[in-house]
């Protein structure tokens, strides 16, 4: 079951009078009614936007900064336990067909769901496509654009993202 959006609508408007790092459990609160399902001591800012009709299920211990923004189709996105997403974070379930139609590069809409795992960090303004995985710890560099899966406890960074450091290794060193 998917989120609601004219509850989603509502929630919106009175996340937007809460106080920003406050009211989390009001703010879990309301992701449930909407549909989402919410682990327990998830922190929500009062600015993250939702508009997403997919299933939204966020684990345990996860912190969801100022301005990052959900969205696309029905696909699902799955957030860990004990994730981190800085601000302006956007994951982007939703994309277009290219040249289907004769007046226009952006086709027929399909999305492609997202699944981030436990412990990942996905750095300030980057960005998450539909289809890809991020990695158990995985940490996502600002601004990077992910458009291909992350490795667990792997660094990625790059517009498009690439592998810059494992573990306890730098790649290509």
């Amino acid at each position: 079951m998917g989120m609601k959006a004219s509850r989603l609508f509502i929630t919106h408007l009175v996340m937007g009078i809460l106080p920003s790092t406050r009211c989390f459990a009001l703010k879990r609160w309301l992701l449930r009614w909407c549909g989402a399902q919410v682990g327990e001591n998830v922190r929500i800012v009062s600015s993250a936007r939702f508009y997403t009709s997919g299933c939204l299920f966020i684990g345990d211990g996860t912190w969801v900064g100022h301005e990052v923004l959900v969205a696309g189709g029905d696909a699902d996105i799955v957030i860990g336990a004990n994730v981190d997403i800085a601000p302006r974070v956007s994951l982007l379930t939703g994309s277009h067909k290219l040249f289907t139609t004769p007046n226009r590069a952006a086709g027929q809409g399909y999305s492609l769901s997202i699944r981030v795992k436990d412990g990942a960090w996905l750095g300030a303004s980057s960005t998450i496509l539909g289809g890809v995985t991020i990695g158990e710890c995985a940490m996502i560099g600002a601004g990077a654009l992910v458009n291909k899966d992350a490795p667990s406890r792997t660094v990625f960074a790059g517009i498009p993202a690439r592998a810059i450091k494992c573990a306890a290794r730098e790649v290509g060193a």
